[in-house]
């Protein structure tokens, strides 16, 4: 799988595709695949005030429920309807249709000192090659 160049990557394997002062947040390829199955997700409601680095909701799959890290701060304009109905749409487009929030920044540059594509591949393969050891 590649990831999209013009998105930013976290640690906490968050991407984030801004546009103008609105970022889209979805989790990664990487996260699903270690999720497993999605069975139900849990986001913030329009409004919503969200912090950089704290939880933001939750993702629930057959192993295991994970927190959401809000990547950088600011205010909800949009929370994916899909996801209520069709959880799953994570595995199958987690880049794609499975967006999990839009968020008006409160400071756009934030996500600047975020990973970009190259150094967050470099990241998950240092991630696997612990895991294999």
């Amino acid at each position: 799988m590649a990831y999209p160049a013009n998105f930013r990557y976290t640690k906490e394997h968050e991407w984030v595709d801004v546009k103008g002062d609105v970022a889209t947040i979805g989790i990664t390829d990487y996260a699903q695949g270690e999720l497993g199955d999605v069975v139900f997700v849990e986001l913030p409601k329009v409004g919503a005030k969200i912090e950089a680095g704290k939880s933001f909701g939750t993702v629930e799959s057959v192993k295991a429920v994970s927190e959401i890290y809000a990547p950088a701060a600011g205010e909800v304009v949009e929370a994916n309807p899909d996801l209520h109905d069709k959880p799953e749409k994570l595995n199958s487009d987690p880049h794609g249709a499975a967006w999990l929030i839009k968020v008006k920044l409160a400071n756009p540059a934030d996500v600047g000192s975020l990973m970009d594509a190259k150094a967050y591949e470099a990241f998950i393969a240092e991630k696997k090659k612990e895991a294999s050891a």
